[in-house]
């Protein structure tokens, strides 16, 4: 695993810059996630077959509801450089004409967007970053104004969660909705629809 630290008032700058070089030039084996977070480059592994049966289940009830142009992606890069943060998270609902944009021209990347462009975030905790997920990574999705983060925490210390964020301000989120595996979660306007979490393997 690599490792650089870079002072997050700064921004974006020649750290960041740096970072980002890195960041695409680390060779991680197939399948595994290389992110910046908190300006350090970490390589998580693959997920397992319930976190991706979680993601796929999800995503499925998306479809119904996102608007024709837009996207809904598991491998799309978005980046919070003044957070030192690019995360590749489970699932990015964002407009397609903001992945189909000519990326060198309004970010200097090809691999990343903005993360404020993003309609919603899923993240998905495996049992070796829920921290991160709980903690690290929606602090800077709030920094960036990303209206909605969905968490899905099947390694919480009580059992499987379910937790709907908004309303952002600064770098912390307010708790729209929370449960447990199994309940109905309700996800506001733009979206306007229930999602059944009881469909997820809690196991």
């Amino acid at each position: 695993m690599s490792a650089l630290t870079v002072d997050h008032s700064q921004g974006a700058g020649p750290e960041w810059e740096e970072l980002v070089r890195i960041w695409e030039e680390t060779d991680a084996p197939e399948g595994c996630k290389v992110e910046i977070i908190e300006g350090i480059i970490t390589v998580s592994p693959a997920p397992a077959n319930r976190h991706n049966s979680i993601a796929w289940k999800l995503q499925r009830q998306l479809a119904k509801v996102i608007p024709d142009d837009w996207g809904m992606y598991q491998t799309l890069a978005v980046a919070v450089p003044s957070r030192s943060g690019l995360f590749i998270p489970d699932l990015v609902v964002v407009p397609e004409a903001v992945v189909d944009d000519v990326p060198d021209e309004r970010d200097g990347s090809e691999n990343f967007i903005q993360a404020a462009e993003a309609e919603l975030i899923v993240e998905i905790t495996s049992k070796s970053n829920a921290r991160q997920d709980r903690i690290s990574k929606p602090a800077a999705y709030a920094h960036a104004g990303v209206p909605l983060y969905l968490l899905a925490d099947r390694w919480a210390p009580g059992g499987p969660t379910v937790t709907l964020y908004g309303e952002p301000k600064d770098d912390v989120y307010r708790v729209l909705q929370a449960g447990k595996f199994g309940d109905e979660l309700r996800l506001p306007a733009p979206f306007g629809l229930l999602i059944d979490t009881g469909v997820f393997p809690a196991s």
